[in-house]
């Protein structure tokens, strides 16, 4: 079960979120707030990850 963790504005920022929880190991999904926004730049998003597993992106956060 995926659990929203952030909200970011725009695509951009939330792929560099992505990839920096990826990159410590943590699967992340982006969900735009509307799906029909997917392609928009300027949507936000959010940033979901698993369940039980917040704390491991608190970590990372509290790393940059």
């Amino acid at each position: 079960m995926w659990v929203e963790f952030k909200r970011v504005q725009g695509r951009m920022a939330a792929e560099m979120w992505k990839a920096l929880y990826e990159g410590e190991g943590l699967p992340t999904r982006l969900m735009p707030e509307r799906i029909e926004l997917w392609d928009d730049e300027f949507a936000e998003f959010k940033i979901c990850v698993p369940r039980a597993r917040e704390h491991v992106a608190e970590e990372i956060e509290r790393k940059v």
